[in-house]
C-alpha cells in the first residue's frame, strides 16, 4: 500500500507506524496495535483480510472471490469464528478485515463485530456498502470500528455496470452517507481499469465534493471474475498516478486533509520517489527512507497480508486463492503464519524468501530481476507476478516503469 499523501506531501497519515516503522499510530488505542510499533516490516505482525462469506448481492465484474446471491456450503461455524477471533487477537494482528462476498449479508456480523472489538482488535469492514442501515452504521460506530470501506468504481451508471445491478451506485452512496451521519469513519475503495480510468477525474469530484476522508485505488489483480477486465497500459497506469499526485498536491495545499492510497503496485512508491527526483523535492529522502523501511512486495503476500478464506483456508493474500497455507477449522492461524505446522513452512519459506533484497532479487527473472529499486519494491505485487508466470519468481507484468527508470540509479 502506497501513501500518496504521506509520501508526496509529506503529510503524516494513519498506520504509518506499521507501513513505515514511525509516526502517527504508533500509540494507537487498539490492543493489538499499541504493543508496539514494529522493529522492521519483516517482522510485523500481519494484516488479516477475512471472507467471512462468499454470498452476495451485487454481481461485480471484477470479483476475485466468484461471489453470487446464494449460499455457499462449508462456511465457518459461529464458534469456530468466535476461535479464529480468539487466536488473532491473542496473535496480535495489526488489523483485522472483515470482507465477502458482502459481509453485511452474514447473519452472525453483528456478534462477531463485538466479539473481535472486545478482545482489542483493530476491525475494518469491506463493504459495497448498499446494505447499511443506518442501524448497522450506528453498530459500526459504537462498537468502535475503525474503518469502513465502501467500493466506487465509477460514478452512476458506470459503477453499476461494474457492480452488475442497476442502484447500486445510489445505494452504496446511501450507506456512506449514513455512516457519516454518525460520524463513522469511513472511505472509498476503487479498483482501476482500462473501463474506468477515464472517470477518475469525476470520481476525485465526487470524493471532494462529498467531503471523503480516505480513498484507495486498488491496482486489477486478474483473478476470479477479475481474469476478464482489462487492466491499464503502462502509460494509462501512470498518466492515472500523475493525477492522483496532482489532486493529493491540491487537496494539501487546500488545508484538506484527506488521505489517498494505493494498492497492490509498489512501483507507484519508485514513480513517486523518481518524480521528487526530478522535481528536486526536498521530500525525496525522506521518501527513500520510507520505501526502504517498507520493502514493498517482499514484505507484503505472506508477510504483511494474510487472508482466511469462507472455507476456513489461509493463504498469501485474499487474491491467491491457489495457495493454501493450512486451515484455521483444524490449525490456529498463528501457528500456520509463525509456519509451525505443514504445509505452511514449505510455502511460506519459498514465498518469503532470503532476508537479504539483493539475495531474493537472484532468484527472480524478466525485468525484475535487473530492476535497480528492488530493495525498495520488492518486485511489484507478488501475487500477480505469480499468475503472470506461473511461478513464483517472475516479473509483476503491471510494472509500469520504464527500461532508463528501473536502471536510474538513486542519488541524493
Amino acid at each position: 500500500m502506497i501513501n500518496i499523501t504521506r509520501l508526496w506531501c509529506g503529510a503524516e497519515q494513519p498506520a504509518d507506524h506499521i507501513r513505515y516503522g514511525l509516526g502517527h499510530g504508533s500509540t494507537a488505542p487498539h490492543a493489538s496495535t499499541a504493543a508496539c510499533t514494529p522493529t522492521s516490516s519483516r517482522t510485523r505482525k500481519p494484516i488479516v483480510v477475512w471472507n467471512i462469506t462468499r454470498t452476495c448481492n451485487l454481481r461485480c465484474v471484477h470479483c476475485y472471490a466468484d461471489s453470487h446471491a446464494q449460499q455457499y456450503p462449508g462456511e465457518l461455524t459461529p464458534e469456530q469464528c468466535h476461535a479464529v477471533i480468539d487466536n488473532l487477537a491473542d496473535y496480535q494482528v495489526n488489523a483485522l478485515l472483515l470482507s465477502g462476498g458482502e459481509p453485511l449479508l452474514h447473519p452472525h456480523l453483528p456478534e462477531l463485530l463485538e466479539h473481535a472489538t472486545d478482545r482489542g482488535l483493530k476491525v475494518t469492514i469491506s463493504t459495497n456498502g448498499t446494505r447499511i442501515t443506518p442501524e448497522y452504521a450506528a453498530l459500526f460506530k459504537r462498537l468502535g470500528v475503525a474503518y469502513v470501506g465502501i467500493s466506487l468504481d465509477g460514478i452512476g451508471a458506470v459503477h453499476d455496470s461494474f457492480r452488475g445491478v442497476q442502484g447500486a451506485f445510489d445505494g452504496a452512496i446511501r450507506g456512506f452517507r449514513r455512516c457519516e451521519e454518525v460520524g463513522q469513519k469511513t472511505g472509498l475503495r476503487l479498483t482501476l481499469t482500462r473501463n474506468n480510468v477515464q472517470s477518475m477525474e469525476k470520481i476525485l469530484d465526487f470524493i471532494e465534493r462529498e467531503g471523503i476522508q480516505r480513498v484507495c485505488f486498488y491496482h486489477l489483480v486478474p483473478t476470479g471474475r477479475g481474469v476478464d477486465v482489462a487492466a491499464l497500459k503502462p502509460e494509462e497506469a501512470r498518466a492515472a498516478l500523475d493525477m492522483l499526485i496532482s489532486r493529493a498536491q491540491a487537496w494539501h495545499d487546500s488545508g484538506q486533509t484527506r488521505e489517498l492510497l494505493t494498492v497492490t503496485q509498489p512501483a507507484d512508491g519508485i514513480y513517486i520517489l523518481l518524480r521528487q527526483l526530478r522535481e528536486g523535492s526536498p521530500l525525496a529522502a525522506q521518501t527513500l527512507r520510507l520505501l526502504g523501511w517498507n520493502g514493498g512486495g517482499a514484505n507484503s503476500s505472506g508477510r504483511g497480508i494474510a487472508n482466511i478464506d469462507t472455507q476456513g483456508n489461509i493463504h498469501p493474500d485474499q487474491f491467491w486463492q491457489s495457495v493454501t497455507l493450512g486451515n484455521v477449522k483444524t490449525q490456529k492461524f498463528s501457528d500456520v503464519w509463525e509456519a509451525a505446522t505443514e504445509p505452511s513452512a514449505a510455502e511460506l519459506q519459498k514465498l518469503r524468501g532470503a532476508d537479504d533484497p539483493l539475495e531474493r532479487q537472484k532468484q527472480l527473472s524478466g525485468p525484475c530481476a535487473t530492476c535497480r529499486h528492488f530493495a525498495l519494491c520488492g518486485g511489484g505485487f507478488r501475487t500477480r507476478a505469480a499468475f503472470a508466470n506461473g511461478h513464483w519468481f517472475g516479473s509483476d507484468p503491471a510494472c509500469y516503469l520504464t527500461e532508463e527508470e528501473r536502471r536510474t540509479e538513486l542519488s541524493l
